[in-house]
């Protein structure tokens, strides 16, 4: 078994043990019947899998395997199967591309989705990959979100523009120019996640996003949310907020192991059809991980690959 699958499989181990040990206990070597599939989509829905991912997945069991004897390895190696063909079309990693111009990545978030970290955790990725990158602390209303976003720039050995007395749209520019003239591959610039203001955090949003095109009229090159998975259903409506307002390119999903949570994941995939970059499992630079939508599915259902 890989180090990161492992690190996964442990990760995961509260999502997976609430769907393996509820399809242990309705799978009993008897035959699939409509009670059992009634019963197993319930386990799939209240396992944040979401509704219309949960009936796609009973359909495709019925079809394969209604009134057969079954066991419940075999009902989440053929789970597993699905929700991995699901996901591959959204497992693309992020990889900058230079253009002769830094590589603007732009990321949303609410206040403790790991925004802040997940930022640290690229910079120090990338960094040791060889890029030249600098951090903007966007965020300027949270003293908290730029010490920490100053720790993790020591941390990479990267260049941190802050000014938190400043104006966030701003402060983005002059850090675009200096990093323009530095030569730097890439630049990540963090911003307020106050979403309980939504109409001011929105326009700050977008007057950061118009600001930046003066630099680049193609950038953001990445616009990435960071979602909690611990918060669940409401992170579907986190998507759909920050939506509203940029258009997000793609995402990372962090703090998957400290949630029975993790199949909202997959909701969030089938119901948006953006990519996933990579998940987060733990606080290590190494628990920042590129996303496999195999790997994901295997460890979310307890299954055992062979060729590990």
């Amino acid at each position: 078994m890989t180090t990161w699958f492992k690190r996964l499989t442990e990760g995961l181990k509260k999502s997976t043990t609430k769907i393996t040990e509820g399809i242990t206990t309705l799978v009993t070597h008897r035959k699939l019947d409509d009670e059992m599939l009634e019963e197993l989509e319930d386990l799939l829905i209240t396992s944040d899998l979401g509704v219309t991912v949960s009936q796609d997945l009973i359909k495709i069991l019925r079809k394969k395997k209604f009134n057969q004897n079954i066991t419940s390895e075999e009902v989440r190696s053929d789970f597993a199967d699905e929700i991995s063909t699901i996901l591959e079309p959204h497992a693309i990693p992020l990889v900058p591309k230079g253009s002769g111009t830094p590589f603007v990545v732009l990321v949303l978030g609410v206040n403790g989705s790991g925004k802040t970290t997940t930022i640290g955790k690229l910079a120090k990725q990338w960094k040791d990959e060889g890029y030249q990158l600098s951090l903007v602390a966007g965020d300027t209303f949270r003293a908290a979100a730029t010490e920490q976003l100053e720790v993790w720039a020591k941390r990479a050995n990267v260049p941190l523009e802050m000014a938190p007395s400043k104006d966030a749209a701003g402060l983005v520019f002059d850090a675009l120019e200096k990093a323009k003239t530095r030569g730097d591959d890439i630049v990540i610039i963090d911003t307020a996640g106050r979403l309980h203001n939504k109409t001011l955090l929105m326009e700050e949003l977008k007057k950061i996003r118009r600001v930046i095109q003066k630099i680049d009229p193609t950038a953001p090159h990445a616009t990435l949310l960071v979602l909690d998975a611990t918060t669940g259903q409401n992170a579907i409506t986190q998507v759909k907020v920050f939506q509203e307002a940029v258009d997000v390119s793609g995402l990372i999903i962090t703090k998957l192991d400290g949630t029975a949570k993790g199949g909202v994941l997959v909701a969030i995939a089938q119901q948006f059809a953006l990519p996933v970059h990579a998940i987060g499992v733990g606080e290590t630079i190494e628990d920042l991980h590129t996303f496999s939508a195999k790997e994901f599915s295997q460890s979310l259902m307890g299954v055992r690959d062979t060729n590990r």
